[in-house]
């Protein structure tokens, strides 16, 4: 079977479920944790800021995943709530763009790792154990083709294009290391969307952007893992 060729069975409903997405006060985070609502999924939306609203139907949590005690007050909440979780969105990012790495300030590369990629595998590094309670626990991670190893890695935006990356990285990692015990860990590129991050001049709606993340929270146990998807179609690293 080619990767054109999969055909992941999904969840019907994910009534009963429990989701943990970041950075899902606007954008494409906040359209994702709509959409698992809308699905049946029990959902904790995830913010910097707790004056920040999120979508209507999600349990709001402070959460900035460059904290990881913050991370940690999340994760055991959520367990203290409802004693189980089976989708981890890592959404949470920022982008610093127009230099080159020579010209990158160093504060930006820091915040920049700091969000896209310690961010995530700090969430995952508390979250992975409630994920593996029951088979095919979830985690998407919202990448990028600007960090797919297979295409120019040129025109800025150094730390951007590396944290995405290394998020590539870890996305293949959970699946190596966790896969065998049921865990479901993919990448996705929602391509260029129209988010205070893409601008208003991206080609893509929020909508259009959330439709494959929110499809990957959907897979059932068994479905593919360790790839990056991009429409619903699996890309080279």
């Amino acid at each position: 079977m080619t990767d054109t060729d999969l055909d992941p069975e999904l969840h019907e409903t994910l009534d009963g479920q429990v989701a943990l997405v970041t950075g899902a006060n606007r954008g494409i985070g906040a359209e994702i944790a709509r959409r698992l609502v809308d699905h049946g999924a029990t959902v904790y939306a995830g913010t910097r800021s707790g004056s920040n609203e999120t979508p209507e139907g999600t349990e709001r949590v402070l959460l900035d995943v460059t904290q990881e005690g913050e991370i940690e007050d999340v994760v055991d909440g959520i367990f203290s709530e409802v004693g189980r979780l089976d989708v981890l969105v890592n959404n949470a990012g920022v982008l610093h763009s127009g230099n080159d790495l020579v010209a990158e300030p160093t504060r930006e590369i820091d915040r920049t790792l700091a969000t896209n990629l310690r961010g995530p595998m700090l969430t995952c590094k508390h979250a992975v154990p409630l994920l593996l309670q029951h088979e095919g626990g979830r985690v998407v991670n919202v990448s990028s083709g600007m960090g797919a190893l297979g295409e120019a890695q040129s025109g800025g935006t150094p730390s951007y294009r590396v944290s995405k990356t290394g998020l590539n990285g870890l996305t293949a990692y959970l699946d190596g290391e966790y896969g065998g015990e049921g865990l479901i860990a993919n990448s996705v590129c929602p391509g260029w969307v129209r988010t205070d991050m893409g601008g208003e001049n991206a080609s893509r709606s929020v909508e259009a952007g959330a439709e494959t993340p929110v499809w990957l929270a959907r897979f059932a146990p068994g479905a593919p893992s360790g790839r990056f998807w991009r429409d619903k179609q699996a890309l080279d690293w």
